[in-house]
């Protein structure tokens, strides 16, 4: 799990650095709200970010409205500035966790951890490049460019990935993506399989693998 810390405070983030890295973390940081969007900009794969409200260059209230206006990402406040009035104003934004400096580290990790079990990480998978975001049903291209496919050709592409390891078999496909209403060819799937395949840049098929006589199964980067 990825967690960015936005404080300007060098040295607590240094510590902090350290000790979520032995927890098993793997963190980002940041010294302001400029370089948090940056990281969130460049970064889809960040699962929670916990900041200061007094940044460098703004209030870390406004960063926190933002994050929450255009992602998912949990928040969690950690600051100085504690007294009910600032608590109130980050719970009303949509904060997790409302931590006062100073703060005991044992505390701050549980806390952490009660967030991110409240929101599992969210689904993203990868592929010669690309990240498949199951929850905006998106792919996102090497360049940034996000892909909707068609809406039914990402429900089989769902499918293929939640029933990993196992493999999908043609007619498993057809009674979950049409139910009763199976009056179609089969190569209707494989054309289906092809376009997944150009939008994630399987030229190789190794995330999408075909099994003869039987379906398909997803392996992720052929691991």
């Amino acid at each position: 799990m990825r967690i960015l810390i936005v404080d300007d405070e060098e040295v607590l983030r240094d510590v902090l650095d350290a000790v979520l890295h032995r927890e098993g973390f793997d963190v980002a940081m940041a010294a302001s709200g400029e370089e948090a969007l940056s990281v969130l900009d460049a970064d889809d794969a960040v699962d929670l970010v916990i900041l200061d409200i007094g940044l460098p260059d703004g209030s870390g209230f406004e960063l926190a409205r933002y994050i929450k206006e255009s992602t998912l990402v949990p928040i969690m406040f950690m600051t100085a500035l504690s007294n009910a009035e600032h608590r109130l104003e980050g719970f009303e934004i949509g904060a997790e966790e409302f931590v006062p400096k100073p703060f005991h580290l044992r505390e701050l990790l549980l806390r952490i951890k009660h967030v991110l079990e409240r929101h599992p990480v969210r689904h993203r998978i990868t592929c010669h490049g690309r990240v498949i975001e199951l929850e905006q049903r998106a792919i996102v291209q090497p360049d940034g460019r996000r892909e909707h496919p068609a809406a039914r050709d990402f429900e089989l592409l769902q499918l293929l990935i939640t029933g990993s390891p196992r493999v999908i078999s043609r007619n498993q496909i057809l009674d979950v993506l049409w139910g009763e209403d199976k009056f179609l060819n089969q190569r209707t799937i494989d054309n289906m399989i092809v376009r997944l395949r150009q939008s994630l840049g399987d030229t190789n098929s190794t995330c999408i693998r075909s099994v003869r006589g039987i379906g398909y199964q997803w392996c992720g980067d052929g691991e």
